[in-house]
């Protein structure tokens, strides 16, 4: 039997790619998705996403059912995701104010 604590983080919606951590998660943190059990391969600070799949090169970054960035490489799952290795796909609004 597989001891898992209960980890605080939230999923959105069935698309998402990625958790969002409620709560620091520890290196080798077990995190119990309801369907699976993930490994968490560094430390994720709280507020910070991780991967709940594996994620390709170049593939979309979905949180809370929406497409947030791009990866700029491949990402396993647990671990985690920042801007080292994804590339926002947010616009870039100028302030003519």
């Amino acid at each position: 039997m597989k001891l898992v604590n209960k980890i605080k983080y939230i999923i959105i919606d069935s698309k998402d790619n990625c958790g969002t951590a409620l709560e620091k998660i520890p290196q080798d943190a077990n995190v119990d998705l309801i369907n699976k059990i993930i490994k968490i391969n560094e430390a994720i600070p709280f507020g910070h996403k991780f991967a709940i799949v594996n994620i390709t090169k170049g593939s979309n970054i979905i949180k809370y059912g929406e497409i947030i960035g791009i990866s700029t490489e491949d990402i396993s799952e647990g671990d985690w995701i920042h801007t080292h290795n994804i590339k926002s796909s947010y616009l870039k609004v100028k302030n003519d104010g």
